[in-house]
């Protein structure tokens, strides 16, 4: 009958193991726009990207090669990885307690007693005496010491001078004391089962994956931040150095100016005003390099940040200057519906969502009983082989129940807080989803302003060009002043380095606007872990202290 009663028992488990407190979860659906508000003016196209990484659409074999070592190395990356196993490892533990628990012990233990001090005649303590009456010879007096003569006395009480006296001496076969040392061998094993009836562990780890998607994308989003990151800064670094070459290009301009205007002066043909000016135009001039050659080192020291090294890793190999990638003639965007699908941080805010909804009947189950087998068998003996004996064997066996009475609300007010959090979790993934709009709306915007304002600054480049050149004829001609040159000078050197800007800000608009679109454009499954794949290749390699540089095209380091 008793094991009809636990066969019962387990049927009952395994029924109620299908109830689960708490809601079940179900993504939100969000309402997006069908179409983005901003035209598509900058060579945009509303079909669905296919390339994965964007950043090939530059056509520039040094960006992709920082990229695919930023990629692999970057330590801002390497933590997420961590993180991402650190939450899988949670996953395991915290899906343990589905299964039974079973604990084994041993123990040894040698005992020493203290033992009364022996007592009887002689140095070693006083005697012990015993009285005792036999029939007519009266009392009996015995005294004696351990191993040492008994001697007995039986007094003559009727005055007849019968007394006696016998003694007996200590012999080899006399009864020895007991030993002061024992010893105590015991062993055995316990377990343990908690029946997840209401589903509160089985909650907690739907949480628990949950906080590995997470994870997983909050690594993917840092790896699109780092991509763009390390692209944003490359085109800088090319703007920078042709900032700084147009500056150099100028200061020799300006330097021929004052060598013609001072012989003029020399000559008598011109004032001293006009020398004065050429000079301080060359020295405003000469003053813009300081800065830019500082910019220049500041951008290669962040790209070799980014991709895991030291600052001056990379200076041999990008210290040359080069000139800025064109960008692509048209950019797939898709539609506003697919970045819900595209962006890791709106990906990684609904998986946020799902976390917090299981919390719920995690904190919900603490309101019913929690039920358990426990289970228990040991032994113990003064001997080793003795353990394998069954007469000092005990074991145990039963079901047991806990079930909170009083806790002050602590339980219902656990699960208002749980509530609480996962109303929070819905609002900040709905304001995810609408700042991951408003950043593509906006990067739409700015990168088609930026290049028809570069087109505008081309323009004013060629013009200002023509102009000085008729400036210096006109006053190598003495038909107008030194001034005229001066400003045609000047308007020249701003136009070209706005341009230059102008070229940069195109390219860094365009890295916003794929960023904000979410790509590479994996999908959660495809990321992540393929995308550190891919990049392998990319780890960086020396020889001899220097950076070999990588070569995409055949995807090794020369």
């Amino acid at each position: 009958m008793k094991s009809v009663g636990w066969i019962t028992l387990a049927l009952l488990g395994a029924l109620l193991t299908g109830c689960m407190t708490g809601p079940d979860y179900e993504k939100p659906d969000l309402t997006v726009p069908e179409q983005w508000s901003q035209p598509l003016e900058g060579g945009e196209k509303d079909a669905s990207p296919e390339r994965i990484h964007w950043w090939t659409d530059f056509s520039d074999p040094t960006l992709e090669s920082l990229v695919a070592r930023a990629l692999a190395s970057n330590l801002d990356l390497q933590t997420a990885e961590s993180r991402v196993r650190e939450a899988r490892a949670s996953l395991i533990m915290t899906g343990a307690a589905l299964w039974p628990q079973v604990n084994t012990s041993a123990s040894y233990q040698r005992k020493q007693s203290v033992e009364p001090a022996a007592t009887g005649g002689g140095p070693s303590g006083r005697g012990t005496a015993v009285f005792s009456q036999n029939g007519l010879q009266g009392i009996s007096v015995t005294g004696s010491t351990p191993g040492g003569p008994s001697v007995t006395l039986s007094p003559d009480l009727s005055g007849q001078g019968n007394t006696t006296v016998s003694v007996s001496m200590g012999t080899e076969g006399a009864a020895k004391p007991p030993s002061r040392y024992s010893n105590l061998y015991q062993a055995g094993f316990d377990a343990s089962w908690e029946l997840d009836l209401f589903g509160g562990v089985r909650r907690a780890t739907e949480a628990a994956r949950a906080e590995i998607e997470a994870a997983e994308e909050s690594r993917r989003s840092l790896l699109l931040m780092v991509a763009a990151e390390v692209a944003r800064t490359y085109f800088d670094l090319r703007a920078y150095q042709n900032r700084l070459d147009i500056s150099r290009k100028n200061i020799r301009t300006l330097e021929e100016s004052l060598e013609l205007v001072t012989a003029r002066f020399n000559a008598g043909l011109t004032n001293e005003l006009d020398v004065k000016r050429a000079e301080a135009q060359l020295a405003n001039m000469r003053s813009t390099v300081p800065a830019m050659e500082y910019y220049v080192e500041q951008a290669i020291h962040r790209l070799g940040i980014l991709s895991g090294l030291e600052p001056g890793a990379l200076r041999e190999e990008l210290a040359d200057a080069a000139p800025l990638p064109p960008a692509p003639p048209e950019v797939l965007v898709g539609l506003p519906s697919e970045l819900l699908c595209r962006r890791p941080d709106v990906r990684y805010a609904e998986r946020e969502l799902a976390a917090a909804t299981a919390r719920i009947g995690v904190a919900t189950a603490d309101l019913f009983p929690k039920f358990s087998l426990t289970g228990a068998f040991a032994g113990a003996d003064d001997t080793f082989a003795g353990l394998r004996l069954g007469a000092n064997h005990t074991w145990s066996l039963g079901p047991a129940i806990q079930w909170p009475l009083f806790d002050a609300g602590r339980i219902r007010a656990n699960i208002s807080v749980q509530n609480a959090r996962q109303e929070q979790a819905l609002i900040n993934y709905e304001k995810t989803v609408l700042i991951s709009l408003e950043e593509v709306e906006n990067a739409l915007v700015r990168y088609a302003k930026e290049q028809n304002r570069l087109v505008e600054l081309t323009t004013a480049v060629e013009a200002s060009q023509k102009a000085l050149d008729i400036a210096n004829d006109l006053y190598k001609q003495g038909l107008v002043n030194f001034l005229n040159v001066l400003d045609a000078e000047r308007t020249l050197f701003a136009a070209q380095d706005q341009r230059v800007q102008s070229e940069a800000n195109v390219l860094t608009s365009l890295v916003a606007l794929y960023k904000a679109l979410g790509g590479g454009w994996e999908t959660p499954v495809e990321a992540g872990e393929q995308a550190t794949d891919r990049m392998t290749h990319g780890k960086q390699e020396t020889q001899n202290g220097r950076l070999k540089k990588f070569n995409p095209s055949k995807g090794v380091f020369m």
